[in-house]
């Protein structure tokens, strides 16, 4: 069963910047889909298990943005 996760990410403002958060997102175990949208912040991350908001942090980190879980 996939699981869902959803992040809001600061200082994106093109698709490149959405293009380097999903590469680094995608890397990360278990990941089956992300959706990203720089107008709005918006991570969305579909996975085949539970992710660890540490591993989702890092991953957007390594891109050079900044994320927290969304409510």
């Amino acid at each position: 069963m996939s699981q869902a996760s959803t992040y809001q990410v600061t200082g994106m403002t093109c698709g490149h910047c959405e293009a380097a958060v999903r590469t680094e997102v995608t890397k990360i175990d278990g990941v089956r889909d992300v959706a990203v949208d720089a107008g709005t912040g918006v991570l969305a991350i579909t996975s085949d298990a539970p992710l660890t908001d540490d591993d989702v942090l890092a991953a957007v980190d390594e891109a050079g943005y900044e994320a927290v879980r969304a409510s």
